[in-house]
């Protein structure tokens, strides 16, 4: 028998919808309803790079626009509501899936070492128990207060001296977890004085974890490939994802289908059945400036599968190998990328500047468009701190 098809814009519109991006961008910014759209996308990335904004604010103004930088702290560092581990990169997630995580610190306590090694400098195993012992007998900790043991070179990103190596192993393992930031900076302490003490406590067994992952993958992707949910948290291996899909399949929890591609293409997916017979919403016809890291776009094959947008960030790709700025936005009008821009905030001047905008190809800058365009950057620019928005000669790249 033939799988229905999902059109490629119901596709579209499915996967926005789930990502929070397929309504306004209105609703609360703070509090339990910031908690709830976190829980909604999953994860929320963390970088330093903050040419506008750092990534996790400019995840959450697409979806929020009344957000402002540091929104999540008092859910972080209050409220324990959200904490910070490892998906696929540094993230922001909702503390209720902290008990699945004790898989991946068990892993990294029997692997880190090893692969550490040779990579970090010598003897920072030898340093796990004394860092521990100091953040049980002291309280939080961050790697400054350890850097005199052996302070790092600079330019050396990567070369941790050997007790910031052991506070990464131990938060990579579980036993300590990052209770705030400052200034970017992690600062740790034990697990049990940050997550709250019976999540902490619970410790499901691996079946338990992969029905969780597995679940909670399908409901924030919409459709996916098992390879697809493996990924979304990265809790999981492939073949345990394969082996859940080919179960509920069997069970007839779980349906295929195939979903169309932005040429006409097709692949073959997993849903639940209700989707199948879903009139996603048409999301409004403004536009967002999305951050490079944002969980709509972290698979850049499945954004170039659905959207037709094929993106890279090319920090290290030399300046006279750069197609575009070495770190350009996506930018999403409706349903559709139609585009990228290169923007960045000048705070000691309070200008938010626009160097390039490259449309997507059949994207015409027209009035209306222009239009869109300038009022998400003026409501980019007050996010960034900015008063004025200054476009460069030269920013539309439509014959580049």
């Amino acid at each position: 028998m033939s799988l229905p098809i999902l059109s490629n814009q119901t596709a579209r519109r499915i996967f926005l919808d789930r990502h929070a991006l397929a309504e306004a961008p209105t609703g609360p910014a703070t509090g339990a309803g910031l908690a709830a759209l976190i829980d909604r996308i999953g994860f929320v990335q963390i970088d330093s790079i903050a040419t506008v904004g750092r990534a996790h604010d400019m995840i959450l103004h697409a979806r929020r626009q009344s957000h402002r930088p540091d929104g999540m702290k008092p859910l972080i560092e209050r409220d324990r509501h959200l904490w910070e581990h490892w998906t696929h990169d540094a993230s922001v997630l909702p503390v209720s899936v902290f008990p699945h995580w004790h898989h991946r610190f068990d892993h990294n306590r029997k692997t880190l070492v090893k692969r550490w090694t040779g990579w970090q400098k010598p003897g920072f195993e030898a340093e796990f128990d004394r860092v521990l012992q100091h953040v049980s007998d002291h309280g939080p900790v961050t790697a400054a207060d350890f850097s005199k043991d052996s302070p790092r070179e600079k330019g050396s990103w990567w070369d941790w001296h050997p007790s910031k190596a052991a506070l990464e192993y131990l938060w990579h393992s579980g036993a300590l977890a990052i209770t705030r930031r400052d200034a970017f900076r992690k600062v740790y302490d034990l697990t049990e004085r940050v997550i709250p003490v019976g999540l902490h406590q619970h410790r499901p067994d691996r079946e338990e974890t992969t029905d969780w992952a597995c679940r909670s993958a399908l409901d924030r992707l919409g459709f996916a490939t098992s390879g697809e949910i493996a990924a979304y948290w990265r809790a999981i291996s492939s073949s345990e994802a394969q082996a859940w899909c080919q179960a509920a399949l069997a069970r007839g929890e779980i349906t295929k289908a195939r979903i169309e591609g932005w040429q006409g293409q097709s692949r073959e997916v997993f849903l639940w059945p209700q989707t199948l017979t879903e009139i996603p919403p048409e999301p409004p016809g403004r536009v967002r400036i999305l951050s490079p890291f944002d969980p709509a776009l972290r698979d850049r094959k499945r954004a170039e599968f659905l959207f037709g947008f094929f993106y890279r960030i090319e920090i290290y790709v030399p300046e006279e190998q750069r197609q575009y700025g070495y770190y350009v936005f996506p930018v999403l009008e409706g349903d559709r990328i139609i585009g990228r821009i290169d923007v960045k905030a000048f705070r000691a001047e309070g200008c938010l500047r626009v160097t390039g905008f490259w449309p997507e190809p059949g994207i015409r800058i027209g009035a209306g468009r222009r239009a869109r365009l300038e009022a998400e950057l003026e409501r980019l620019a007050r996010f960034a701190g900015c008063a004025e928005l200054v476009w460069h000669p030269g920013w539309d790249r439509s014959a580049a």
